[in-house]
């Protein structure tokens, strides 16, 4: 299992429900990595989707604890072990966290690489991401040349779980 994210400098996510910044690229980037695959996310990013739609292209799957939370449009996981069993089904390469905060602090430890987009941007932010450059968890193992959108910098970062050994025992 995979994550993938933009931070801003903070390691922030989110505002309000939003993404910090939209870039374009990043965007491109984000349908490229998950396409075809199956992407895991919090009933809030769900609702966030345009039209709350699921992601064209592949299979959507909200974690939420929320027994009120209906809808056909995807599979809905109540639980982690819920999710772990419904995931049996799948190659965990192929399997991407999105988000938000909770699902991604959920899902971290059982990753195994981290997709980051980096803005070297400062915002008004009410939802975080670990900040992958202080854990022990995780080493940075290559990272793009600086891109820019209008005057913002940004990066693409790639990291490693260092604890490999738990992932080959870890099966959905």
């Amino acid at each position: 299992m995979k994550v993938i994210v933009a931070v801003d400098l903070n390691w922030g996510i989110g505002y309000r429900g939003n993404l910090l910044e939209r870039i374009p690229e990043d965007m491109k980037f984000f349908k490229q990595m998950t396409l075809g695959k199956v992407v895991i996310m919090g009933r809030e990013t769900f609702e966030s989707l345009p039209g709350q739609e699921p992601l064209k292209d592949r299979i959507n799957i909200v974690l939420s604890k929320s027994e009120t939370f209906n809808t056909k449009k995807v599979t809905i996981c109540h639980s982690l072990n819920e999710l772990f069993n419904e995931l049996e089904k799948y190659n965990s390469d192929d399997v991407f966290v999105i988000g938000g905060e909770s699902i991604y602090s959920q899902l971290l430890p059982y990753c195994t690489e981290a997709y980051v987009t980096k803005i070297e941007n400062r915002y008004v932010e009410d939802k975080y991401f670990v900040d992958l450059d202080k854990s022990k968890m995780w080493t940075l193992v290559s990272t793009s040349d600086p891109l820019t959108y209008k005057d913002i910098q940004y990066s693409f970062e790639k990291y490693a779980n260092v604890n490999e050994r738990m992932h080959e025992k870890l099966h959905f």
